[in-house]
């Protein structure tokens, strides 16, 4: 039986406002950039919100934009500093999270810029 190969997927996943979340005090919620590895992305995303629950998240959503090999087919720029993440995620069998994007109601309540 031959070994599935792992992968890494990117993901945005949506959360929620939970306690002790650690989102600026006037969010709503945030934007999480992931990547996260797996056999499928079936199983990244399942690591990825059970991960997220663990850290007081709460995920609402996730969309799925498919593995390195699939986003520069769609004509994805992907840069060396993405790259470099992605790696780290496959060579740790981990999720990272790249980038956290708050939403903000009021856009009077967000931070100033």
């Amino acid at each position: 039986m031959s070994e599935s190969k792992q992968q890494v997927y990117t993901l945005v996943v949506e959360v929620g406002r939970k306690d002790g979340d650690g989102l600026p005090p006037k969010s709503t919620g945030a934007a999480l950039m992931c990547y996260a590895s797996g056999v499928d992305e079936a199983e990244a995303v399942r690591e990825t919100v059970a991960i997220l629950k663990q850290a007081d998240l709460a995920p609402l959503d996730v969309s799925g934009y498919g593995t390195l090999d699939e986003r520069l087919e769609n004509g994805d720029e992907i840069d060396d500093e993405e790259r470099a993440l992605m790696q780290r995620a496959l060579d740790e069998n981990s999720v990272i999270i790249a980038q956290m994007t708050p939403f903000f109601d009021d856009p009077k309540g967000g931070p100033k810029p």
